[in-house]
């Protein structure tokens, strides 16, 4: 009779994996993963939980769950077994506390995003009310808080997805936007009544109800996203209007939406877009004073012999001032938004976060 194997017996070698296989994992995102799960789960865990995800993770989810309907059998047990093993190394140890989910979200997302996340799963975290707002569609938004405060509708726009709050924008007063971006850029903490306030509106849309507690919302960060996804004319008057309600708040506002510098982070296609639109002599003096690696961008997107003689060129325009460098690189970033905008070209970081 054969010996009861010990401990420390070997086990199998893994299986090897075959080439296709591995180009077949290789292009599978971690939304590709996750929707494999979902795939494999049946319909009453899925839908327990797609609830707690915001409209657009849903959209990306249900994208790709689509997108890996014909991924081989061989991938999908993979990616189970994958899944199998990272819940395997889970202990019980803090799980399920309030704590333990706060810190890793913190450290995953960040505390802004994180506070967001954290309102849709942790009961009496947030506001029902605004939850069903990011649902709905600008315009439906919009008709909805337009004659509200504009302290009420700052905090509304605080909680949307930046492109979304841009376009409520356009359903709006045209005489209340400046003033409602000035609070929103404003916003730091806003007090329970405030949120009492806001929940008596909700109330009477939607017949919901929750606890109210000192939240944070706004800021100028947020403003500035906000702006970002605006249209350039939209974007003009209204920064225009909150310059003569709070001139110095508008200035950090403008410093935080995209500059002329974050162009370092957009593809070669955009670049040569927005080069073919600008006129040498103004990009000239855009780069004499723009950062190294934004300088090296336009330049690695000219040839050889037209990269040396800009250079050339640029060199023989001598010292020029500050405030006419400032004043170009401002066009050039007007022109790039008015080309964003005609989708002709994709300033990638629009709304998001710059690094």
């Amino acid at each position: 009779m054969a010996e009861p194997q010990t401990k420390d017996a070997p086990v199998a070698a893994p299986v090897p994996i075959s080439e296709a296989l591995q180009e077949e994992l290789s292009r599978l995102t971690s939304t590709d993963r996750s929707a494999v799960i979902m795939l494999l789960l049946g319909e009453q865990q899925a839908a327990d939980i797609i609830r707690y995800l915001s409209p657009r993770e849903v959209q990306a989810l249900g994208s790709a769950m689509v997108g890996v309907a014909d991924l081989s059998q061989e991938a999908v047990n993979i990616v189970l077994d994958d899944f199998v093993v990272t819940i395997k190394q889970q202990t019980s140890l803090g799980l399920g506390t309030g704590d333990y989910v706060e810190k890793v979200l913190n450290r995953a997302l960040g505390e802004d995003k994180a506070a967001t996340v954290l309102g849709r799963i942790m009961p009496g975290s947030s506001s029902k009310g605004l939850e069903i707002l990011r649902w709905m569609d600008a315009r439906s938004i919009g008709d909805m808080i337009r004659e509200e405060h504009p302290q009420v509708v700052a905090i509304i726009l605080s909680v949307l997805e930046y492109d979304v709050a841009a376009d409520v924008l356009n359903f709006l007063p045209p005489e209340n936007r400046a003033e409602i971006m000035q609070r929103v850029a404003s916003l730091e903490t806003v007090q329970p009544s405030a949120m009492d306030e806001l929940e008596g509106i909700m109330k009477q849309q939607f017949s919901s109800s929750s606890s109210a507690k000192s939240s944070s919302f706004g800021g100028v960060s947020t403003a500035a996203k906000i702006m970002n996804f605006t249209k350039v004319n939209l974007e003009t008057a209204i920064m225009s209007g909150v310059s003569n309600l709070d001139e110095e708040l508008a200035l950090k506002i403008q410093d935080s939406m995209f500059t002329f510098d974050n162009l370092a982070g957009v593809d070669n296609r955009a670049i040569q877009v927005l080069m073919r639109s600008v006129e040498s002599d103004l990009l000239m003096t855009a780069l004499k004073g723009a950062d190294e690696e934004v300088r090296d961008k336009f330049l690695g997107n000219m040839s050889q012999r037209a990269k040396v003689m800009f250079l050339d060129d640029m060199e023989a325009k001598g010292p020029i001032r500050i405030t006419d460098v400032e004043d170009a690189q401002k066009n050039i970033m007007r022109l790039a938004r008015v080309l964003s905008d005609k989708g002709e070209l994709v300033l990638a970081g629009r709304g998001d976060d710059f690094v």
